[in-house]
């Protein structure tokens, strides 16, 4: 089972250090353009929020609608210290996303405490009234720049740190999942009591799991803040938030590579809609709306996607196959 888990691992790790070449090489050869290279790193960030979203909402069944104010959180604390460091700039950016993730575990901590004591709705409008109250500090704080945001802040972000930063949550949190710690969390969401009667800690778990959805979405703030090099309170808004869920919904509550996926269908649709600008947003809307009527659970569900898992199924096909001729 071991030597099965550990082939698979490195199949898929071969697969991505494929695709980092590859699209690496495109990107210095000028193939991919730099408004198509800053497309790709928004869509890096974008997998970092979905998937950690998935954490506490698929795979926790806690209802988050405050995630854009962990990642602006993290994404003012990186800008801040970035602005303020005199630190090599891939260090500065390494020390930006740690203390970016951190400050904001810290955050999804203080308010985890009560939040997470509560169940079903309650939490989703607790963790949408800290997204809001961390918006309003934003805007009122002299230090954050106020209303008129951060300015200057330096460009470290680059694809490689994205992509590399990107892979590594999926690892760390797909490993979570795979975990008894992770056993622990799917059964809180599928039974709360049931769970609790078979002696698992509830309170510790969601606490967990919620810590390290805050952590992830902090270091995809710092990642865009020294992307984007300018920060304003009103880009972490409650449609922000939502639209992060979207993604999460779309992919399939409890599927980490259909995060990936809605991730990057989501982030390039108004891109590749752009020549439509006048019914941009309706066709980007007929879509949604379309994939959310034919495939309610998700465009995975709850299923993952790997290459090796897609040759297992291949194998299988192919025995079925041979054997119904052998039959006949």
């Amino acid at each position: 089972m071991m030597k099965k888990k550990g082939k698979s691992y490195l199949i898929n790790f071969a697969l991505v250090a494929v695709l980092f070449v590859v699209l690496q090489v495109l990107i210095s050869s000028g193939v991919i353009n730099r408004y198509y290279n800053g497309i790709l790193m928004l869509v890096g960030i974008n997998v970092i929020l979905a998937v950690s979203l998935n954490l506490a909402t698929g795979f926790l069944g806690q209802l988050v609608l405050g995630h854009a104010g962990f990642m602006a959180v993290g994404a003012y604390t990186a800008a801040l210290f970035t602005l303020n460091s005199s630190l090599p700039e891939g260090l500065a950016l390494v020390v930006g996303m740690v203390l970016g993730g951190l400050v904001a575990a810290v955050f999804s901590a203080v308010i985890g405490i009560p939040a997470l004591r509560l169940r079903g709705d309650y939490i989703a409008i607790l963790t949408l009234g800290f997204g809001e109250i961390i918006r309003v500090l934003l805007n009122s704080l002299e230090f954050t720049g106020g209303a008129k945001g951060l300015n200057g802040i330096p460009a470290y972000t680059t694809f490689p740190s994205v992509f590399i930063v990107a892979a590594l949550t999926v690892y760390i949190i797909y490993a979570f999942i795979n975990s008894r710690h992770g056993r622990a969390v799917i059964a809180i969401r599928e039974d709360e009591i049931a769970a609790e009667s078979a002696g698992i800690h509830t309170t510790y778990y969601k606490m967990l799991a919620f810590i390290l959805s805050a952590f992830f979405a902090g270091v995809a703030g710092a990642l865009y803040a020294n992307y984007i090099g300018v920060l304003a309170p009103a880009k972490f808004d409650f449609n922000y938030s939502v639209e992060i869920l979207l993604m999460v919904v779309m992919g399939g509550m409890g599927s980490i590579t259909g995060s990936i996926v809605a991730a990057v269908v989501l982030t390039f649709l108004p891109e590749l809609l752009r020549g439509f600008s006048d019914y941009r947003m309706l066709i980007y809307s007929a879509i949604l709306i379309a994939i959310m009527l034919f495939k309610p659970t998700g465009l995975l569900g709850q299923q993952e996607f790997s290459l090796a898992g897609l040759a297992k199924r291949g194998k299988r096909w192919f025995a079925k196959r041979k054997k119904g001729k052998e039959g006949a």
